[in-house]
């Protein structure tokens, strides 16, 4: 824009840093780009034993609630990942309507943390690449010991 406070260096010329642009991409993603969106972040557990922060959830993915009114301790299954909404469905976290109708409240999932995955030939190849791309980005940044003296040879 013509006012610029912040002097930000911008990676992709091609991704727009517009809030309008941004905004309507967001509403108006495909299913296919709102299953990214709707991600959430691995256990601490998960996270050591896959080397993977946050995943995609999925309908059988057991969560935990840790943001907002129903936050608590007990992991419910994932019954439905409501992509329309940007929401997913927990199990046994519901209200009652005034008619005495039980209904599931929807929670975005940036406000669970998944506890379990449901794992299947897919799902553990996108563990697996994730886990290289991010074993690569570690090694890439460190200068370690021998390669320092080698270089000093």
């Amino acid at each position: 824009g013509l006012f610029n406070r912040t002097a930000k260096m911008k990676f992709n010329k091609l991704k727009t840093s517009s809030r309008r642009k941004n905004r309507k991409a967001y509403f108006n993603a495909p299913s296919h780009i709102r299953r990214k969106l709707m991600g959430a972040p691995l256990s601490k557990e998960l996270r050591q034993r896959y080397n993977v922060r946050s995943m995609p959830v999925r309908k059988d993915d057991e969560v935990q609630v840790v943001r907002g009114h129903f936050k608590g301790q007990q992991v419910g299954k994932v019954i439905q990942v409501y992509r329309k909404k940007f929401i997913i469905h927990v199990e046994r976290i519901q209200r009652e309507k005034a008619n005495g109708a039980n209904i599931h409240v929807g929670i975005h999932p940036s406000n669970v943390v998944i506890m379990k995955l449901k794992l299947d030939k897919d799902r553990k190849r996108i563990l697996e690449h994730r886990a290289k791309s991010r074993k690569t980005d570690l090694e890439k940044g460190k200068h370690t010991e021998e390669i320092i003296q080698a270089m000093e040879t």
